[in-house]
């Protein structure tokens, strides 16, 4: 039985991916910050851990809690957008909850389970965006997130010379119906999350070398820097 690792899957598009993999029989291990997400998760078969990923103390703990794990397939789902904060400059707690969230709490996350996935030669996938530009300055949070978003797409290319034994793939989901998203967005987020399975399960099982270090659509069509 594959072992699959999403990290902040308590809701939107994590909790859909833990579902679906869940149903067709991994065993899934799940994150969640709050008792409220980690009954969600616990209710639906999977097994839980707290973790904040915006704090790094809690970040840092992931390892123990994994200790022994052999882990086929780690997905970092956590993000976080702030539409409504249009304040220049942004608070230190807005700025600190987007950046830690986004950008560097999968810097902490992969140096520690990297060993755990290279024992299947598996791999690491961050759900991105193609808003990983400066080209919006409508607001000073959305500036830093398309900053962040840009960090993290550079990081897995950066991951990928660092930790050649797994693979890393940055993906796009779409533009998605969840909290995030809004009811407005197009894609519905089952089929956003059967997209991914379908693109992962490609660069798990084929290892082709146009996939590391990707940045890829949820179609894994290959999206350009």
């Amino acid at each position: 039985m594959p072992t699959a690792l999403l990290i902040g899957a308590s809701r939107g598009i994590g909790f859909e991916l833990a579902s679906q993999y869940i149903a067709d029989g991994w065993r899934v291990i799940a994150t969640a910050r709050s008792d409220e997400g980690l009954e969600r998760l616990k209710a639906l078969g999977a097994q839980t851990l707290r973790v904040d990923v915006a704090n790094p103390a809690s970040n840092s703990g992931l390892a123990w809690q994994l200790d022994g794990e052999k882990i086929d397939l780690a997905i970092y789902v956590a993000g976080v957008v702030d539409r409504e904060t249009t304040a220049s400059p942004p608070t230190r707690e807005k700025f600190d909850l987007l950046m830690h969230t986004n950008a560097m709490g999968p810097m902490m996350v992969l140096p520690q389970i990297a060993p755990m996935l290279a024992q299947s030669a598996g791999t690491f996938a961050v759900i991105s965006s193609h808003f990983g530009s400066l080209t919006l300055t409508e607001s000073s949070m959305a500036v830093l997130y398309r900053m962040s978003k840009a960090a993290l797409n550079m990081y897995i290319r950066c991951a990928q010379h660092d930790f050649p034994e797994i693979g890393c793939v940055a993906l796009h989901p779409g533009w998605v119906q969840t909290d995030m998203g809004g009811p407005q967005a197009p894609v519905k987020v089952q089929d956003s999350a059967a997209n991914l399975r379908e693109t992962l399960e490609t660069v798990r099982t084929q290892r082709d070398p146009k996939h590391r270090g990707a940045f890829l659509n949820h179609d894994g069509s290959t999206l350009p820097w």
